[in-house]
């Protein structure tokens, strides 16, 4: 069969699946959204592509293309996978358990790090919160979907990842390798400040941190701490039901937050009186690399009032998400869920907001001109400190100014 022959069977074959569509749809198409009539938009578009374009196009990357941008169009954590796109997806499930140690989300079409593990791979390789990765392994992470980036991301410890990346007033993207690595969470740290302020910090909502958090807050209470500082800066990996757990520990009352899809049912989180375990007055520290857990955390102190919530607004990020196999080998990651804060704002739509809004001065700090011929991985923010950290010595400032309260 030629090829002019088999592109006729090809429109003409398609032409009669979506008449046929289109028609079984017709009735129901009036009374819809309009979401079914696009379907002779698309077939049209197709077929002028295919007629009108410069060149005989590939129908089939046409198609990938239409594919994976309706489903990234929804948001970043939903994605097509093509049947060999799935394939490498699973697969990546069973890789060793190497990692760069970095959440990556999708920012302005492009993978962007929302925050590192401090000591992890990515933090030793320069990365920092804010970073978009232009370019993963030479292919430009524009045209990869969320699910797709994750997969470079891990594999067996020791092997290499070559990306490029965009810090704000640099001309060019800066080449970076990522060995990969295990990564080890840091464990919840604290440190009693002035004026009997107690300070916890946390790196990521893992397993087993609301315990940890629970039993930081009980000895510094032993300690006589009148106040408490809650650092989830640059927090965003971890469980939902950790940041649950964690703001619970701090509310005796009140919602938490509660998760619901247009075919989910709304599942409820409230406060239990018998987990809360301080009463004392908190400020809980926040900026752009605070995501998931941390914003649950965040959002529930804040609108129960419970709390400050101070520093930047947060990245927004809080979805549960469903893969659906296609018949042909490929497949849909969609999101189908969201969290909500107490005052229903979907976390990942609207972020948090700080009721008290103070400028992270590290977010401002630019890195100098290097030679692009020499490693450029050992330039890094400022380690924040006492004395240069604005926020924190802030929110000392506002919890002088507070009541101890007694008991719950």
């Amino acid at each position: 069969m030629s090829k002019t022959l088999k592109a006729v069977v090809l429109s003409v074959s398609m032409a009669i699946v979506l008449f046929t569509i289109a028609g079984g749809l017709r009735v129901r198409a009036e009374s819809d959204d309009g979401a079914y009539r696009q379907l002779s938009v698309y077939s049209e578009v197709l077929s002028r592509i295919r007629s009108e374009y410069v060149e005989e196009p590939n129908i089939l990357a046409v198609t990938d293309g239409a594919l994976h941008g309706l489903l990234e169009s929804l948001d970043a954590n939903s994605s097509y996978l093509t049947p060999d796109e799935y394939k490498k997806y699973k697969a990546h499930k069973n890789d060793g358990k190497g990692d760069i140690g970095a959440t990556i989300s999708k920012r302005f079409g492009y993978a962007a790090v929302v925050s590192v593990i401090p000591g992890g791979p990515a933090d030793k390789a320069g990365l920092d919160s804010g970073d978009i990765i232009e370019a993963i392994e030479g292919r430009t992470t524009r045209e990869m979907s969320l699910a797709e980036i994750l997969t470079y991301t891990s594999g067996e410890p020791g092997s290499n990842l070559n990306i490029a990346v965009v810090r704000p007033r640099k001309a060019e993207p800066q080449k970076i390798t990522v060995t990969r690595n295990t990564v080890s969470i840091p464990a919840v740290s604290d440190k009693t400040l002035e004026d009997g302020v107690g300070y916890i910090k946390v790196d990521a909502f893992t397993q087993g941190k609301s315990q940890e958090i629970a039993n930081k807050v009980k000895a510094m209470q032993t300690h006589g701490i009148k106040k408490l500082i809650l650092d989830v800066r640059d927090c965003s990996a971890g469980d939902a039901k950790e940041g649950i757990a964690t703001a619970n520990l701090f509310l005796n009352h009140g919602m938490i937050t509660y998760l619901q899809g247009q075919r989910y049912p709304k599942e409820t989180f409230n406060a239990d009186m018998n987990k809360a375990i301080t009463g004392l007055p908190l400020v809980v520290l926040v900026n752009h690399g605070t995501a998931g857990a941390a914003e649950i955390v965040a959002s529930a102190v804040l609108e129960n009032a419970r709390g400050d919530v101070l520093g930047d607004k947060t990245f927004g990020m809080g979805s549960v998400q469903k893969i659906i196999d296609v018949p042909d080998g490929s497949a849909l990651i969609l999101s189908v869920a969201k969290y909500y804060s107490p005052n229903g704002k979907a976390i990942q739509d609207t972020a948090v907001t700080p009721n008290i809004v103070v400028a992270d001065k590290s977010d401002d700090f630019i890195l100098p001109d290097e030679d692009e011929s020499a490693p450029q991985t050992d330039e890094k923010k400022p380690q924040r400190t006492l004395q240069n950290d604005d926020q924190l010595k802030r929110a000392i400032e506002v919890l002088k100014n507070r009541e101890t309260k007694a008991g719950l």
